[in-house]
């Protein structure tokens, strides 16, 4: 099993990015896929969910409206499209399978 997160960078307050998680040794279709990150000095927090069967979606309070996850099956990959974003979004961005993290990938909003 393997996790790999691209797709972070430097934005501007009210830009946007999509992160992708590129799944490998298991079926995304099989699995709840989640997202997570982890500003510095804080604790990982769980941002987004896209449930297994039926793809029902979650997201923290904080990123309601904002943030939207998906899944493609086809290519084995999970996305995180994020909009409108705010400083306080800054953080390392995990895809997280049960029992397996990414390495994550930086999100740094800022003027």
């Amino acid at each position: 099993v393997q996790l790999v997160e691209s797709g972070g960078g430097l934005v501007q307050p009210g830009g946007s990015l999509r992160l992708s998680c590129a799944a490998s040794g298991f079926a995304v279709s099989s699995y709840t896929m989640t997202w997570y990150r982890q500003a510095p000095g804080k604790e990982r927090e769980l941002v987004a969910a896209i449930t297994s069967p039926g793809g029902s979606t979650n997201y923290a309070d904080s990123v309601k409206g904002r943030f939207t996850i998906s899944r493609d099956n086809t290519a084995n990959m999970v996305y995180l499209q994020m909009n409108s974003l705010k400083p306080e979004d800054t953080a390392v961005y995990y895809c997280r399978r049960n029992g397996f993290w990414g390495q994550g990938t930086q999100v740094t909003v800022s003027s």
